[in-house]
């Protein structure tokens, strides 16, 4: 495989400039202690290690670990601000130092941008590529193509080889004839269906790879088993597949989004909910009788119970616990009906997520009376309890909310959650709260 050696140390050079050119630019005190500009170099090549940011596979773009990007932003940003305590440097304000950081991070941000804009661009025109053939044919043959005839990639694909279909234009012949292909031939890379060969063809091909400098990776036999969300790990030397994986399963995520929750569930009940919980009070007294909250029994993580918070938009009713909200719904109350719209009702879950019953973003919630009817008639509807419930989620700005009609209701809802489980990022979080305030701000058609 054609490999620069240049792109790591180019990167880190680059990165360095940029945060020293904008610190002595705009902080040039900090440059009078020699030790805090060791501080920050060290600091930086320490924290990209542990967070392993530089190295890049060949199929990487802008947006590919682009969580460890903003991780990193997160750390080196406390690095950055602490400096300042740890130096005794004092003559810059809060609002100054946050500038300066927003600057280095747009710096390191445009670089970025840059550098997968000029490796697309060199690729596409045929540099920095890799030969590859592939041995066996099955239907992960079509979804390999798909990358390899990808010029962003840089892959050059020359064909296959397998003993059912010979007459194909890109095969180039059984997979016996593909010893001697590869042996002669500059091919870097070699595809091995393990479903097409026999343990002693792989073998072969094995020993032929090792002893020509080539590069061969086996695609497991799938028995149409693999799903998008799986990964692979190892315990000692046993492959093991894990079908349901998801970011969430790690512990920095679980952790950058518990830290995400709090900073978001404490703002709000300090500076939203302080001053709006006794407003809807004094208005719910004046339009019904009732209590000033509701509280209800819903499903949560691992379909544990836990008790879901809402200000009160309906009369005390019996049914409340076995039927939903419907359009026109007696029930509730003319405040009710603008909380409703608004989404003003659910803002005491915010209390759900400071103890940890809830997340900002999840699965919503449901009735433990629907959880009991969906789990046997819905495909896949439990998988949605493994992440904690949000107040609010993909499938609510995708505009699956409010009363359930139909079946599709449901099951769109359900792929929508199982989705942002496999898919998650604390940017996806961002994008999907300022949805969620779009919408409430704009009014929606099934808030109601």
């Amino acid at each position: 495989m054609k490999k620069s050696n240049f792109i790591i140390p180019v990167s880190f050079v680059v990165h360095i400039l940029f945060i020293n050119l904008t610190l002595y630019m705009y902080t040039p005190d900090t440059y009078l202690n020699p030790y805090c500009i060791a501080y920050y170099n060290l600091t930086w090549l320490i924290t990209t290690y542990c967070l392993n940011f530089y190295p890049t596979a060949r199929r990487d773009g802008f947006m590919t670990n682009f969580k460890t990007f903003i991780v990193l932003f997160i750390i080196y940003g406390l690095v950055y601000f602490t400096s300042f305590v740890f130096f005794g440097i004092h003559s810059y304000t809060p609002l100054f130092l946050s500038l300066v950081y927003l600057q280095i991070c747009a710096l390191l941000t445009l670089f970025r941008v840059l550098f997968y804009w000029a490796k697309k661009l060199y690729r596409t025109k045929g540099h920095n590529s890799t030969r590859v053939v592939v041995i066996g044919k099955d239907k992960n043959l079509q979804k390999l193509r798909r990358i390899f005839d990808n010029p962003e990639y840089g892959y050059r694909y020359m064909g296959y080889f397998d003993n059912s279909n010979p007459s194909s234009s890109t095969c180039l012949g059984d997979i016996e004839s593909s010893f001697n292909y590869i042996f002669e031939n500059n091919v870097e890379e070699v595809y091995c269906m393990a479903s097409k060969l026999t343990k002693a063809e792989i073998q072969y091909l094995m020993k032929i790879a090792d002893n020509s400098l080539k590069r061969i990776k086996i695609i497991p036999d799938n028995k149409e088993l693999f799903s998008r969300a799986m990964s692979l790990e190892l315990y000692g030397a046993v492959p093991i597949l894990n079908l349901r994986a998801s970011p969430l399963d790690l512990d920095y995520s679980n952790l950058i989004k518990r830290i995400f929750d709090i900073l978001v569930s404490s703002f709000t009940i300090v500076f939203v909910l302080s001053w709006l919980t006794p407003l809807v009070y004094i208005l719910m007294k004046l339009d019904s009788k009732g209590p000033l909250f509701f509280k209800q029994k819903r499903h949560g993580v691992n379909r544990e119970i836990f008790w879901c918070y809402k200000f009160r938009s309906m009369t005390q009713n019996k049914t409340s616990d076995t039927q939903m909200a419907t359009k026109n719904d007696v029930r509730v109350t003319k405040l009710g009906k603008i909380m409703r719209k608004t989404s003003i009702d659910e803002l005491p879950q915010f209390f759900n997520v400071f103890m940890g019953d809830m997340s900002v973003v999840g699965p919503r919630p449901h009735m433990v009376l629907h959880t009991q009817q969906y789990e046997n008639s819905i495909d896949k509807y439990l998988v949605r309890h493994f992440l904690k419930p949000g107040i609010t989620g993909l499938a609510q700005i995708q505009g699956c909310r409010g009363e359930i009609i139909k079946r599709s209701d449901i099951v769109n809802r359900v792929r929508y959650d199982i989705f942002y489980m496999e898919k998650w990022s604390l940017g996806l979080d961002a994008k999907i709260v300022f949805l969620t305030i779009y919408n409430a701000l704009k009014g929606e058609a099934r808030a109601y």
